[in-house]
């Protein structure tokens, strides 16, 4: 007998706090969003402004669903600053179409949730796989423009993130480099502009296969102070692992150097102190701004990478409920690369992360004093 349990695991954060609620077909898609201080200047349109960023529909090489994702401020937020009570932010679904998904109501699709949720709770989502889908980002997006205001306005941060690479094509653009104007100079989002083109092609060649593809987006986070993170278990470089991961069709994560790192020799690999106008600085920056879970003070830059969608058109065998062999050929709206969309979510986990560590921080100085 499945065994039947509530679902867990809503909810990001220690002092900044978002919890997330919604379902792809079902009515709106939410987020809580507890812990950000008070007399930040914050708007509706600033933070659709994110959001148009991640919505459907923007492209040819992303799904057809239209959704205007229209962001709404239900409380915390007075004469346009933050109250410093919890913020509840709401968005409406409006295109559903739950009867393209009948035909998966009985089927399990490869590798998909699916099977998984029905194992856990006994039951699932088959409209647009509830909460298993990627609309639940959308509050993660919109709670992560507020931290993104946050850290700029009082902290001077900076946090950027780019198509590095999709299948086999990848840019080997410098990250110190780019710009956010060059990274949505294109709908692929990549700032090399040559090599934009020819992930676009990709995308669309696969698209007309009605098959997907993945690839890799390269998160960059610049002028983050010394000091944030939490030894041993709450590290700002297993958090910000753990942010990347949660996120849909994510099966990888690596900080600076990351696996590329096994093949140099300690002595290539280390990253020297030096003084530079009588400042400390370090010279490389091999450790991607991070040395024993807390940040150096240099940029933080890791990597993060995307499956394939799972939902495809192409003919895939698979077996019913009842474990009969069947041919399926999905129907609906998919992704044929989720990556152009994920950028702005990559954006919004980096600052939920570094807003959370910025407030620890500040209240284990506040305690010290």
């Amino acid at each position: 007998m499945l065994a039947r349990c509530n679902m867990a695991g809503n909810s990001l954060g220690t002092l900044f706090k978002i919890t997330t609620c919604g379902e792809s077909h079902g009515g709106a898609v939410a987020v809580i969003v507890d812990g950000c201080p008070a007399g930040l200047e914050i708007s509706e349109i600033e933070i659709q402004q994110e959001l148009d960023r991640r919505k459907p529909g923007q492209s040819a090489i992303t799904t057809t669903r239209k959704e205007q994702d229209l962001i709404h401020i239900l409380s915390g937020v007075f004469a346009g600053k933050t109250t410093g009570t919890p913020i509840i932010l709401l968005s409406y679904n409006s295109d559903m179409r739950p009867e393209d998904y009948a035909a998966l109501k009985t089927v399990y699709r490869p590798s998909h949730a699916d099977y998984t949720y029905l194992m856990k709770y006994g039951r699932r989502d088959f409209r647009g796989s509830g909460r298993a889908s990627a609309r639940e980002t959308l509050a993660r997006v919109a709670a992560g423009a507020i931290a993104k205001k946050y850290l700029k306005k009082h902290l001077n941060i900076e946090i950027v993130s780019y198509v590095e690479q999709v299948g086999n094509i990848r840019t080997a653009i410098d990250h110190k480099t780019v710009t956010t104007a060059a990274i949505e100079s294109n709908f692929i989002r990549c700032p090399d502009q040559q090599v934009a083109h020819e992930m676009i092609h990709l995308i669309e060649a696969v698209k007309n296969e009605g098959d997907s593809i993945g690839g890799i987006i390269k998160g960059v986070i610049r002028n983050v102070p010394a000091g944030l993170g939490e030894p041993v278990f709450d590290k700002l470089s297993a958090d910000l692992g753990k942010a990347m991961l949660s996120i849909n069709a994510v099966k990888g994560f690596e900080i600076g150097s990351g696996f590329n790192g096994i093949t140099k020799r300690g002595s290539e690999h280390n990253d020297p102190f030096v003084i530079e106008n009588n400042k400390l600085k370090i010279k490389t920056n091999h450790a991607g701004g991070v040395l024993g879970g807390i940040s150096t003070g240099e940029d933080i830059y890791f990597r993060v990478a995307f499956k394939p969608v799972a939902t495809i058109s192409k003919k895939q065998q698979t077996v019913t409920l009842e474990h009969h062999p069947v041919e399926l050929e999905a129907i609906g709206r998919h992704d044929p690369c989720v990556l152009p969309r994920a950028v702005p979510i990559v954006d919004a986990m980096s600052a939920l992360v570094v807003m959370d560590h910025y407030l620890i921080q500040r209240a284990y100085h506040h305690n010290r004093e």
